[in-house]
């Protein structure tokens, strides 16, 4: 559970922008739409695989 402790004197839309960061940063929203369905861990690492080959692609590119 997230707490974010408003200051004396904050502004309330200082401490909702706290508040969004850190619920970003926990990646509450990502890890409910990861575990929505099962994903077999052949098809995760297969995933993650083509991920890293991408990134890999990306930055020859940058360097050539």
């Amino acid at each position: 559970m997230l707490k974010i402790i408003v200051k004396e004197g904050e502004n309330i839309e200082r401490a909702l922008k706290r508040y969004k960061r850190k619920h970003r940063n926990v990646k509450v929203m990502q890890n409910l739409k990861e575990n929505q369905y099962f994903t077999k861990p052949s098809v995760k690492r297969r995933q993650e695989i083509q991920k890293a080959a991408y990134i890999q692609k990306l930055r020859d590119t940058e360097d050539i």
